[in-house]
């Protein structure tokens, strides 16, 4: 196989894998016209590169059972993706050596390195309507349990998206996009009404990497101190992560964007005291007044 065909191959397993990975419902014939190749290719990737893969399927959607759900890192499906490419090429990569693997991966994420996954098991029905009415483009409405209060919503259901290991819908609010967190989703009924996708909310959700879907975004720059400045370069810890520049120090000049403070503080926070905002100014200054707040806290007898 030529390098660029590989190449083709292992990128198109990746985001198949990933879309699973999201809790989507996957429609051959979909797939088959986004990554430009035969549907049969498609069931091919699906029935027998995945093949290791507990898929379920339902009126010829493919999806991952809810168990495996939101488990696996990018890293993770990279590897996978890369392996199942290799798949007939190397007789000794059969089913059983993948879903062993898999299983194995899968449970040291779960008891040794992943974070605390949001345990859906007991509302797997609930889930799954929702995946149906993505799938149909159906309206859905629900009640919403935030805080001490509740408040009745209907939405336009986009998708499902892992955030750290809670589950989170993402939908359209007449038109406005917003995300609720799927514990909080209460009294779900799924309309007869269907809607028609806007295809600006779904580029929004194919580039944003955090559940904060607010289009308006503010550049936020930080410096990173050399101590820790090598678990920035491994991997993106912020959103839409960039880095500017690498400082004399070892340490980095690093940027990204935000739709709010609460979603770069807590990172902050975390990383005391190697990290600094240094733009905005305010909301360093938010963050140091925070802190002396809780200091003042602590010290009263």
């Amino acid at each position: 196989m030529k390098n660029e065909e590989h190449d083709k191959l292992a990128r198109r397993l990746t985001d198949i894998l990933l879309k699973l990975n999201n809790g989507e419902q996957l429609d051959a014939n979909r797939l088959a016209e986004e990554f430009s190749v035969h549907p049969r290719t498609i069931k091919r990737d699906l029935l027998e590169r995945f093949a290791f893969l507990p898929l379920e399927r339902n009126d010829g959607l493919f999806a991952l059972e809810t168990a495996y759900l939101g488990k696996l890192s990018f890293r993770d499906m990279e590897h996978f993706a890369a392996l199942a490419g290799l798949n007939g090429l190397f007789p000794g990569l059969d089913t059983q050596f993948f879903r062993e693997l898999f299983d194995e991966r899968l449970s040291k994420a779960l008891n040794i390195h992943g974070p605390a996954y949001e345990d859906i098991q007991h509302r797997k029905q609930e889930f799954q309507d929702l995946r149906n009415a993505i799938s149909e483009r159906r309206l859905v409405r629900f009640t919403y349990q935030k805080d001490d209060a509740s408040k009745p919503v209907e939405v336009a259901p986009y998708r499902l998206i892992n955030h750290d290991g809670v589950w989170y819908l993402a939908a359209s609010d007449n038109g406005q996009p917003k995300a609720y967190a799927f514990g909080k989703i209460r009294a779900l009924e799924v309309l007869e009404a269907t809607y028609t996708p806007d295809k600006a909310l779904q580029i929004l959700l194919d580039r944003e990497d955090s559940i904060w879907l607010n289009e308006k975004k503010i550049e936020v720059v930080l410096t990173v101190g050399p101590r820790i400045a090598s678990y920035f370069k491994r991997r993106k810890l912020i959103a839409q992560q960039v880095i500017e520049k690498e400082l004399e120090d070892g340490g980095l000049l690093v940027s990204g964007k935000f739709a709010h403070p609460n979603q770069i503080l807590p990172i902050v926070r975390y990383w005391l005291p190697h990290v600094r905002i240094v733009s905005p100014e305010s909301w360093q200054e938010e963050l140091e007044k925070g802190l002396a707040d809780y200091l003042k806290r602590e010290r009263k007898p």
